[in-house]
């Protein structure tokens, strides 16, 4: 039997408790009507898995019954369960630690049934802070529907933070030249996933870019004066140009105040006392606009400066500021500037990320989470090992420096390609080595996950999914390049890097040969599945066909070929591709994406597409 995450102590003992229709499960009258969703996990997890239908009741637990009670002997967060023949009893602290309690009883109904041995688990977190962080702007804006069953996700897995990045994708009032063309959350949505995070004991913090990455602001007509690079909304779309650029003029003092304006607007949907402000990579600052106030004062000083004034300003609204450290890092000793309740997130997502800016920020006094990530941006797969090796090292520099929590990030950098399910084992990662410090193998951990969160008896599919990302040669980050550097004459790549790679076909072929054997085992596999996860078997196939096409892709283009044949499963595998897309997430930016598949198709025709025509190539 697993459990995800590890609880820290468990102890099992002689004999078995059987479910019968019966039973009741008792909720303590300590807890509210309001925090009665762990016991209808219970109830649901019962019925699907145990065939039985049982009634919810307050009061006192009778022999046979599961009883979810309140006991001020146990800290936060923190809970035992204990399954003996007579009955079953959750207790904690707090009704936090009744729900971590539930999802550990839910697994092992999952994999006992009806027949569950006798033991007992205490367990509490290593971390009382435990974050998800995911992009909602830089190509996908989740469905509610899929945010709610990601919240789910996360409160299984015991993470009680979440943050939705955002730069442009809330409906800002009286900004629609900014979100236009976009499809962005509304009031009612954010207000809704709140609550629904809420009721399983998750903080939904607000996230907003209120420094550097604005270029949908700032590359509009009404607020591109703002911008500290000028003319930044004659420049056409640009996957790398949005990443560089576009950070705020701070020299400009109406700069503040429509900062302040949207952080009002935003913060007032939220019931958490945290606001992340994010001001990362501010590239440009001192470079145009504020050049004189940086020669002057320093590009160190007006960042700060700038940083302070909106950490002091959420103080002043009772919110605990939050803000990504890459900039800091470089000054550590500034954190002193900022106000005591300053959360510094410190971010790394290398596998062998250096525990340097950990390290520096901790000895500056500043209070931190420790950031990882999974490994997902710019990849059609997640490159799994890469993010288990981040995750590990990032949570033993988070215990080692006396963080105060990990928040594990999923971005969407160049369009957010990745499938959003396909984060889920970086999720787990991020989930377990944050409740439990002591660490699984990477390929323990994930024959657990495919027992646990994928139901495959046969523990295999995490690890067949595992090998798909090294055999993408003609990656997506490279055909970004390779189109911005033909289409928009970008000098800022190196296209050439590489290209020995796909050049050569025997490379190709034994890529392709791997990834169709690859395909082959996870249908051969989900047979071990419950039918009820099969489903996901179809995306992963989708993807690695996506990824052969793509390889085969490249050795055509490098030698100016044509290949009418290959153009034409590119167009019929994308048609496929925005089916996946439209079934978790609103239309974003798919329409970016598209004008770029389309391109290359057309190029395999040997045509040029331009926005207005298309004409044969000179």
């Amino acid at each position: 039997m697993y459990l995800l995450p590890k609880p820290r102590e468990m102890k099992i003992q002689e004999g078995s408790f059987v479910t019968d229709h019966n039973m009741h499960i008792v909720v303590d009258a300590k807890i509210n009507n309001s925090e009665s969703v762990p016991a209808s996990i219970i109830r649901q997890c019962i019925k699907k898995w145990g065939g039985l239908s049982l009634a919810i009741i307050k009061g006192v637990p009778q022999p046979g019954d599961i009883y979810l009670t309140l006991t001020p002997e146990y800290g936060k967060q923190e809970y035992q369960l204990t399954i003996g023949e007579e009955g079953i009893i959750i207790k904690s602290g707090d009704c936090a630690g009744v729900m971590y309690g539930v999802q550990t009883l839910c697994q092992i109904i999952e994999q006992c049934g009806c027949v569950l041995p006798c033991l007992e688990i205490s367990d509490s977190p290593a971390f009382l802070h435990r974050g998800y962080y995911l992009d909602q702007t830089r190509g996908r804006v989740l469905k509610l529907e899929k945010l709610k069953k990601i919240v789910d996700l996360l409160a299984r897995y015991k993470i009680n933070e979440f943050q939705l990045y955002i730069e442009h994708t809330y409906l800002f009032r009286g900004f629609s030249e900014m979100w236009r063309d976009e499809t962005p959350l509304t009031a009612q949505e954010i207000i809704e996933l709140d609550t629904y995070c809420r009721e399983r004991y998750i903080e939904l913090i607000p996230s907003l870019s209120s420094f550097g990455h604005l270029y949908d602001l700032l590359s509009t007509k009404s607020y591109s004066d703002l911008c500290e690079l000028p003319d930044s909304e004659k420049q056409p779309f640009s996957y790398l140009d949005r990443m560089l650029h576009h950070t705020i003029n701070v020299s400009d003092d109406r700069a503040l105040s429509l900062i302040k304006e949207r952080i009002l607007e935003y913060m007032a949907l939220f019931s958490s006392n945290k606001f992340n402000i994010c001001a990362d990579e501010t590239f440009d600052l001192g470079k145009g606009r504020a050049k004189s106030l940086a020669d002057e004062e320093g590009v160190h000083r007006i960042y700060i400066d700038f940083v302070k004034s909106l950490c002091e300003f959420l103080v002043e609204n009772d919110k605990i500021p939050m803000f990504w450290g890459d900039i800091i890092c470089a000054e550590p000793e500034l954190i002193r500037e900022l106000p005591k309740e300053t959360i510094c997130l410190t971010w790394g997502y290398a596998p062998d990320q250096s525990e340097d800016d950990c390290r520096k920020m901790a000895q500056a006094g500043a209070a931190q989470y420790c950031c990882p990530g999974v490994s997902g941006w710019n990849q059609w797969m997640n490159q799994l090992e890469s993010s288990y090796l981040n995750i590990t090292r990032m949570c033993s520099y988070a215990e080692k420096y006396g963080a105060l929590g990990i928040l594990n990030t999923d971005w969407g950098d160049f369009g957010h390609i990745n499938h959003p399910d396909h984060s889920i084992p970086g999720m787990i990662y991020g989930a377990a080595f944050s409740w439990s410090r002591e660490e699984i193998p990477f390929e323990e951990i994930n024959k657990q996950i495919s027992v646990i969160e994928f139901q495959d008896r046969s523990g295999q599919i995490v690890n067949l999914l595992a090998g798909i990302p090294g055999n993408c040669l003609f990656n997506w980050e490279s055909a970004i390049a390779f189109y911005e550097t033909m289409e928009l004459q970008e000098t800022r790549f190196n296209i050439q890097e590489g290209a020995g790679q796909l050049a050569d076909e025997n490379i190709i072929k034994i890529a392709n040969d791997t990834l169709v054997r690859i395909g082959r085992q996870l249908k051969e596999n989900a047979i071990n599945m419950d039918s009820s996860m099969r489903w996901r078997i179809s995306s992963y196939l989708l993807i690695i066909e996506g990824i052969q096409i793509f390889n085969e892709m490249g050795p055509t283009i490098l030698k100016q070929k044509q290949n009418f044949e290959l153009a034409a499963r590119l167009e019929t595998w994308y048609m496929s591709y925005k089916e996946l897309w439209r079934s978790t997430s609103k239309e974003g930016n798919l329409h970016h994406l598209s004008e770029i598949i389309f391109w290359y198709a057309d190029l395999l025709r040997g045509q040029k597409r331009s926005k207005t025509k298309i004409s044969p190539t000179d």
